[in-house]
């Protein structure tokens, strides 16, 4: 048997592809940033066939730096940026437009109408969703609306749509030369398209959507047995290598954190926050703004289901420091400049750039920076930025603990902030649990590693990554009672005063 496998991440800032070993271990990998598209306020596009020539360029990159060949790989896995859809040309591959990024907002209108046809929580009971622009249904009706060649392409059956996982999964296998055209449930689950009780699309909502059925993938499980074809040997791995395991990125890191018990959580702190809480065999509803999701499903196996909280802006906020305000010139300095104060000194920012996600769900929210006073500088702005992704992770686990009646008793984190051990000792003083980082923070990429792995007998279920999870670095609340509340006080102070500011 092939000894390696490999996992593609179609991120919302970059692409990387990580080889393993059969210990879990890292041989090789490359990464390649892509742009990010901001036509109006509020909108967020990428360009699908550039992130498709990155995945071709650093699966070659990843594979030359490991000294192995595509013929090696015992399977490929994929994660991904979840809501972000395309709509393509089922015989060219030729998309009808930029994909639209899942931070994007152009859809409140659509979204708008049908809560007020039928409520927010029309669709919950099937979906475990509400709705929102946040979720892919939304703006693949968008796009048919807006682009005439794509409605009509739809219309014929010509046209394909899918979120990143299928859009790569199907040119990895072939493209317009028979290339699968799948989604795992994982993925499926976000669009307000699928019932999540039966794992199929449900009618009624693409009739309300005026989506045609034809354009969508079959659906599938996160590890797939069966394999969803080989990769081309003209493609960049050079060889037939089975595509066999897809999860999207949240649920990849769930499954990369070892977290296959019902009540243990994870936290990923990346361009947003998501927090998700393994909630066993059967979907949880939220009454406190949370989402019902299923967390994986391996082959023929019953699913797994979570409760999730999701962030919009957590390290985008720092990057917005960066390169919006040259407060900064890398996200690492960030901490050595918030390092140089106590505290935030009364400073809150609030970063609602394209509205509050979780458990809020305000796309009229906008981002705000309050309690300035003429004490405050450069530093407490830099602490509040890090500040906030504490802030709305407190939030989220506050929904969480109501919903499932179970504590969270730890947190389980992984991110690229995660390095930032300012962060994780304000995260754990400000939700009073302790806050664990394990020895490897790419668990997204295990996740997928993973799911590829048993699929192919690679590992075993429940052997890896639970072997491979280790416990680097546990931060421990150290904060008094009176002090988190009045922090945490003026936090929801600051929330209130973001909401309301976007008119339609």
């Amino acid at each position: 048997m092939a000894g390696y496998i490999g996992a593609i991440d179609q991120g919302t800032t970059s692409t990387r592809f990580i080889v393993y070993d059969d210990k879990g271990r890292v041989v090789g990998m490359d990464q390649k940033e892509h742009s990010q598209i901001q036509p109006r306020p509020g909108w967020v596009e990428h360009d699908p066939l550039e992130i498709l020539n990155n995945a071709r360029e650093v699966i070659r990159g990843a594979l030359a730096k490991s000294g192995i060949r595509g013929r090696d790989l015992a399977g490929v896995g994929v994660t991904n940026q979840r809501e972000t859809v395309v709509v393509w040309d089922r015989r060219s591959g030729r998309p009808f437009a930029n994909a639209v990024v899942w931070q994007c907002v152009r859809t409140r209108g659509i979204c708008d109408e049908l809560i007020e046809k039928g409520g927010a929580d029309r669709f919950r009971s099937t979906t475990g969703l509400p709705v929102s622009t946040y979720f892919s249904g939304p703006k693949i009706k968008w796009i048919l609306d807006a682009v005439p060649e794509a409605r009509q392409a739809a219309e014929r059956g010509d046209a394909l749509y899918g979120t990143m996982e299928t859009w790569l999964i199907w040119w990895l296998t072939g493209g317009p030369e028979g290339g699968a055209h799948v989604s795992d449930v994982t993925n499926a689950s976000r669009t307000l398209l699928l019932n999540i009780h039966t794992l199929e699309w449900e009618q009624d909502h693409l009739d309300i959507l005026d989506i045609p059925r034809s354009g969508l993938p079959r659906i599938v499980p996160s590890s797939d047995a069966a394999s969803w074809g080989p990769t081309s040997e003209d493609g960049p791995f050079g060889a037939r290598v089975p595509v066999c395991g897809a999860l999207g990125d949240q649920q990849a890191a769930l499954v990369g954190q070892a977290c296959f018990r019902r009540g243990e959580a994870k936290n990923t702190y990346g361009t947003g926050c998501f927090l998700l809480l393994n909630t066993g065999s059967e979907p949880v509803p939220s009454e406190h703004g949370l989402l019902t999701t299923p967390a994986y499903q391996f082959s023929a196996e019953k699913p797994a289901y979570c409760l999730e909280g999701a962030i919009a802006n957590a390290g985008s906020l720092i990057r917005w420091l960066r390169d919006n305000l040259g407060l900064i010139r890398s996200p690492a300095e960030v901490e050595d400049l918030a390092a140089e104060v106590a505290d935030n000194g009364g400073v809150y920012i609030v970063p609602a750039f394209s509205g509050l996600l979780a458990p809020y769900w305000r796309p009229d929210a906008r981002g705000v920076i309050t309690g300035l006073t003429g004490y405050a500088t450069k530093h407490h702005i830099a602490r509040a930025a890090l500040e906030a992704a504490a802030y709305q992770t407190r939030d989220v686990a506050e929904a969480m603990n109501r919903d499932s009646g179970v504590p969270l008793r730890e947190l389980r984190v992984d991110g690229g902030m995660v390095v930032n051990e300012l962060l994780m000792q304000f995260q754990a003083d400000i939700l009073n649990v302790p806050v664990s980082r394990p020895g490897t923070t790419e668990t997204t990429c295990l996740g997928a590693a993973y799911a590829a792995a048993i699929a192919t007998g690679f590992w075993s279920a429940g052997d890896n990554p639970v072997a491979i999870w280790r416990t680097q670095t546990t931060w421990q609340p150290n904060m008094e009672q009176e002090e988190r509340e009045t922090a945490y006080s003026g936090w929801k102070k600051a929330v209130e005063r973001s909401l309301g500011w976007a008119e339609e």
